[in-house]
């Protein structure tokens, strides 16, 4: 199966998580936000949220300040 990951294609198993991929990554740690297909996906849906065919992540870290 093939999904984008911050505009990358990765290949991945099917029926995987989307915390169970970023762990495959390495890329799974405090401070990071997601968005599933232009849309955020909250972090206690990660280790649900199944991925499919074509889908896009987009990961990036969470910044604080004003």
């Amino acid at each position: 199966m093939h999904i984008l990951l911050n505009d990358e294609p990765h290949a991945c198993d099917t029926r995987l998580t989307v915390a169970a991929f970023l762990d495959q990554q390495q890329l799974l740690a405090p401070g990071m936000a997601l968005a599933l297909n232009h849309q955020i996906l909250p972090r206690s849906r990660w280790e649900e949220q199944i991925l499919e065919e074509g889908d896009h992540l987009l990961l990036f870290q969470v910044i604080a300040g004003g």
